[in-house]
């Protein structure tokens, strides 16, 4: 997460909510889950960032005194779970998950096994970007995962560490 930071300056992290839930059970009391799933499910069905951020407090209250493991998971992850919220709100169902991600890793994967050794690095490149390549084309041209629209808007406004919006983005020089 730091070279997140260091490199994209104003980037965070978004951890997947399914994982982070799975995470999350594993600092729950068994006889518990099923309320806090819930409880933390109703975070995410909020429909802007202010309701989102109440829930989540909700959440920490309800869970305070009685679940302290629960407490200090759900406390030390806010940043991480919520990042999405910077976001406008057509963009959070494609970011919220890393489902698309595991898919196209499994492809590589996949795709790799079946040929098992490769001769040299410059071979196993060609395959692995002829695979991200391909993902590419599938995103602009077919479905688009993530629409030109939703993206230029996300990118009207960053907000800065100390909290600060800036609607001009800085550039970002690429280093070879």
């Amino acid at each position: 997460m730091e070279a997140i930071a260091a490199n994209l300056p104003g980037a965070a992290w978004q951890r997947c909510r399914t994982h982070y839930a799975a995470n999350l059970m594993s600092v729950t009391p068994k006889v518990m889950w099923p309320a806090v799933k819930a409880m933390l499910h109703s975070v995410y069905d909020q429909p802007d960032a202010k309701a989102v951020a109440a829930q989540f407090d909700r959440l920490l209250d309800c869970v305070d005194g009685k679940l302290p493991d629960v407490f200090d998971h759900l406390d030390a992850a806010r940043a991480d779970a919520l990042a999405l919220t910077s976001f406008p709100e057509g963009l959070w169902s494609q970011i919220w998950s890393n489902t698309p991600n595991e898919r196209l890793n499994r492809e590589i994967r996949r795709r790799t096994h079946s040929v098992g050794i490769f001769p040299n690095r410059d071979a196993i490149i060609r395959l692995v970007g002829a695979v991200l390549a391909e993902q590419t084309d599938e995103w602009a041209e077919g479905r688009r995962y993530l629409g030109l629209d939703i993206l230029a808007k996300s990118r009207l406004t960053l907000i800065t560490e100390n909290g600060r919006e800036v609607t001009e983005q800085p550039t970002l020089e690429l280093s070879a």
